[in-house]
């Protein structure tokens, strides 16, 4: 059973807590819409040949949300905003996905190891026919990381299910030495871009949340000379 908060909201298509985490810190409504398992969402975020990151992400969060808008109509939800975004990693022209497994893990951990690379995150926005999106780009460089570093980040079970095989929010903040960008847009949610796209959403959101001013009290006449 899907929980609707009341208007004004939107809807998140991501399971990504991190993101819904991210949402409820500039405080705004959402309910989940997510891919039912007929849904082949490995297949959207195949890279396809000659493919550069922007136009990998920019693909993946446009296919996303027209798989979202067709989600929302055919289980009959409420109609509000749809939000969608899409993580990627990029050392070159090269693109790196989410880890297959942990031997795929060490291989992104030790190409990033020591060097700069890109994390894009592409923002789409639905409102009925019209779709929104823009893409965020930041820097980060990695410190040197040795082959224990690599194996015990590993071992700790966090690069699975993250782009370039590592989270910034977690143990790998310790492999950061420098970051240009937006370090929620590293987390998977650059929330400058999500709060500009989502403007008369927030501003709505923050109008009801405003408590009303009290009816100011009118100071009593004096009484005339001739009632006192």
């Amino acid at each position: 059973m899907i929980e609707i908060p009341a208007p004004p909201f939107v809807w998140l298509a991501s399971q990504s807590p991190r993101r819904q985490a991210l949402l409820e810190q500039i405080g705004l409504r959402f309910a989940l819409l997510l891919a039912g398992p007929e849904e082949d969402a490995e297949a959207l975020e195949a890279v396809r040949v000659g493919e550069s990151p922007t136009q990998y992400v920019e693909r993946v969060v446009l296919a996303k949300a027209d798989a979202a808008r067709a989600r929302l109509a055919a289980r009959a939800l409420p109609a509000a905003p749809i939000l969608v975004a899409d993580t990627t990693v990029a050392i070159g022209g090269t693109i790196l996905g989410k880890p297959v497994d942990d031997d795929d893990a060490r291989r992104m951990l030790r190409l990033l190891s020591g060097r700069g690379h890109r994390v894009l995150t592409a923002l789409a926005v639905v409102r009925g026919a019209r779709v929104t999106h823009r893409v965020q780009v930041s820097q980060v460089r990695f410190a040197r990381l040795s082959d224990s570093d690599v194996d015990a980040y590993v071992a700790s079970g966090e690069p699975r299910g993250k782009a370039g095989g590592y989270a910034i929010q977690g143990r790998a903040a310790a492999f950061v030495r420098r970051i240009e960008g937006s370090h929620s847009g590293i987390m998977g949610l650059p929330l400058h871009e999500t709060a500009t796209l989502l403007r008369p959403e927030l501003l709505a959101m923050r109008h009801l949340e405003t408590p009303s001013e009290p009816p100011s009290a009118t100071p009593a006449s004096p009484a005339p000379d001739d009632a006192r």
